[in-house]
């Protein structure tokens, strides 16, 4: 918790406990600062059209009703850097399917668009105006630990579902090489550790091994008094890109190279997932985390005992208490928070807590001709301020 007083123009935070991520933290849109009289006197009403928004950013909306798809930002006068922002308006348009906005962007109708599908990424590498953002996002699958299946609480069971995870060529062949193979829970591009990219400071073998998989599988199996088990892989497909692909790929590869077991498939909406989730009414969950914040305790709280986002259930004495360290004790030392966060991924490792797939990226088609227009990976994801046509 914190506590806020206002001074003129000046706001005053003093948290109870150390927090050096705080400053980033602040850059998350859930702190954006809101006039409350304006927002009160819209009450539900507030943000669902234009002018029912309030704005202190470079743009302001113009033209959006709430359910419309085409309108603008216009420049917001009143904002503070104002003389630097470069387009005083600029179109914006919903467009429900990618492949029609790939044609949009062809035909000049567009100067970005999304190529969010790996087959439109296959067809669109060789163009000029196509890039790969990253995205600070892991996809992950979460093991239900809680008891409702017993399997998964089986380490060694996990361990081979980890280990017959074959992540490069998951990303080669389902993805288009447009991700990049996990080998930490925290992804790339998030944080440094002395100028080294955390996600390669911390680093864990995840490896496909289908040998050593086999193996530790039939232990496991030994060790639950059963020859065969049944694992269900749900996913949605509101939200997770290529959720569907991904599944199929590892209803195959698991079947395949893990003799007893079974995999079936389940998709549902995004909110029920969501729900499934909170309430351990899964098995084997495809699912994924943006950063909050540019440090990796945005993901590793993900696994400790009784965070509100573990889909794992999972609760690990060690992990606490090195996750209690690393907020606590060591939080306002970097390398011992560090190197205690490193710690933690181990554990997720070691105990196959979870199992991370690949790092999330976002090929997207921009007209060369336009500078300035970035994705952010932490924060607002789009930033239009510098944005330019040469």
């Amino acid at each position: 918790m914190a506590k806020t007083h206002t001074c003129g123009n000046t706001l005053t935070v003093s948290l109870e406990k150390p927090m050096p991520q705080f400053k980033s933290l602040l850059t998350f849109p859930t702190f954006f600062p809101q006039k409350q009289s304006f927002v009160e006197k819209y009450g539900k009403k507030y943000g669902t059209t234009a002018s029912k928004t309030l704005y202190n950013g470079p743009y302001t909306f113009k033209g959006w009703n709430g359910t419309n798809n085409k309108f603008k930002l216009v420049k917001n006068k009143y904002y503070w850097d104002a003389k630097n922002v470069k387009t005083p308006e600029i179109d914006l348009q919903v467009v429900q399917k990618p492949e029609v906005a790939v044609q949009m962007y062809k035909t000049g109708k567009l100067d970005s668009a999304l190529v969010n599908t790996p087959q439109l990424s296959q067809a669109n590498k060789t163009n000029k105006g196509y890039r790969i953002t990253p995205q600070a996002t892991t996809v992950f699958l979460a093991y239900n630990q809680s008891g409702n299946v017993k399997a998964l609480n089986n380490k060694k069971i996990r361990q081979a579902l980890n280990m017959v995870t074959n992540r490069s060529e998951l990303n080669s062949q389902v993805l288009s090489g447009t991700s990049t193979p996990a080998t930490s829970f925290t992804p790339k591009g998030l944080s440094t550790v002395n100028g080294t990219d955390f996600a390669t400071y911390a680093k864990q073998d995840y490896t496909y091994n289908k040998s050593e998989a086999q193996k530790l599988f039939k232990e496991g199996l030994s060790e639950l008094g059963e020859k065969s088990i049944t694992l269900e892989i749900e996913a949605d497909t509101d939200r997770v890109a290529n959720a569907k692909d991904v599944v199929n790929y590892l209803q195959g590869q698991w079947s395949k190279n893990l003799p007893g077991l079974k995999v079936t498939e389940k998709f549902v909406p995004f909110k029920q997932r969501l729900q499934d989730g909170t309430d351990a009414n899964f098995q084997v969950m495809l699912t994924q985390w943006g950063a909050d914040y540019a440090e990796p305790t945005t993901f590793l709280d993900l696994a400790s005992t009784g965070n509100a986002n573990n889909y794992n259930h999972n609760s690990n004495a060690d992990y606490d208490a090195l996750w209690n360290k690393a907020k606590g004790a060591d939080a306002t030392n970097d390398t011992k928070r560090a190197a205690d966060e490193k710690g933690l991924e181990k554990i997720i490792h070691q105990e196959a807590i979870l199992n991370p797939l690949y790092y999330q990226a976002q090929p997207e088609l921009v007209n060369p001709n336009i500078t300035g227009f970035y994705h952010h990976a932490v924060g607002v994801p789009l930033d239009f301020k510098l944005a330019a046509r040469k």
